[in-house]
């Protein structure tokens, strides 16, 4: 039997998020649902996928191999979904900023894409800090970015918000929270804490603790994404960081579990910024549409 997409999904869905009720609320489906498909994936492939505990799903030897091969697949089929006859009429350069995160985790994808539809349009990067950012775009040193619009307060700037990635709590596997029916800033304040700082991250992080009585016992500071990944997994503390940098498993190997919070905690908004009452010119006009077409933004949105 050839599994389907939708198993693909559900599966996918379940790896990352390592229980079958988490991903069935963000598959918005039934948790049967999910369950018939991975073991319709199991019967199909002659191997368990998962093997199941008081904690949740865990991704066998098996899983891991097969969970690589779904993110292929489902990258391909994306990739599918965008073909477009190349445009070789739009020429030109377009100097673009973006932050450490943004060039990490979000923008190369879309960059791909764009050149395949735009094979003479030349997009030169630069990989700033938000005040260097800011800067370059109201001296004309850039033509656009893309930030963390959540983060974005320069009234001379206009943005437009494409993904709200949303932030959770980050803990090992088998970690005592991942037993209680929920947990709150109060539980996270009682752990030795990592923070992430990189792109005004713990100025973010701060900004919502001190909406509580609460503070992280923070053990670590440190701009890499991946040493407190790995911190994470080896047991050295919590993180609360977004699903767009959340992999489920460290470069060691190790299960990384995530919950959501029941406090409010912001979203990690990524998105377009341009000087204000900026002249678009052809291509930024090509690469604002791009976007707003891929994630499906109003066309009407004032420059």
């Amino acid at each position: 039997m050839i599994p389907t997409i939708r198993q693909i999904r559900y599966f996918v869905s379940t790896a990352e998020h390592g229980q079958i009720s988490q991903a069935a609320i963000d598959l918005s489906i039934s948790q049967s649902a999910i369950t018939t498909a991975i073991k319709e994936l199991e019967n199909a492939t002659g191997v368990d996928l998962f093997t199941r505990t008081a904690h949740g799903m865990e991704l066998t030897s098996a899983g891991r191999k097969f969970l690589f091969h779904a993110y292929e697949i489902l990258n391909k089929l994306s990739e599918a979904m965008m073909v477009k006859v190349p445009s070789f009429d739009m020429e030109g350069q377009l100097n673009v900023a973006a932050t450490y995160t943004v060039l990490g985790y979000f923008l190369p994808h879309h960059i791909d894409r764009l050149s395949r539809s735009h094979p003479k349009l030349q997009i030169q990067l630069f990989e700033l800090t938000r005040d260097a950012i800011e800067e370059g775009l109201l001296s004309n040193r850039y033509d656009m970015a893309v930030i963390l619009t959540s983060n974005n307060v320069n009234p001379d700037l206009s943005t437009e918000t494409l993904l709200s990635s949303r932030r959770r709590l980050w803990l090992p596997s088998r970690h005592p929270l991942l037993s209680r029916d929920s947990v709150g800033l109060k539980e996270v304040s009682e752990e030795p804490y990592i923070m992430l700082t990189i792109d005004e991250a713990a100025h973010t992080a701060l900004r919502y603790w001190s909406q509580t009585p609460y503070r992280p016992q923070v053990r670590l500071r440190s701009s890499s994404t991946e040493a407190v990944r790995s911190m994470v997994a080896n047991g050295h503390g919590v993180a609360i960081l977004s699903d767009m940098v959340h992999r489920p498993w460290s470069l060691e190997g190790k299960r990384i579990e995530t919950i959501i919070l029941r406090d409010p905690v912001p979203s990690m908004d990524i998105g377009l910024a341009w000087r204000r009452n900026v002249e678009f010119t052809p291509a930024m006009d090509a690469f604002r549409d791009y976007f707003r077409r891929v994630f499906s933004i109003g066309q009407h949105v004032p420059a």
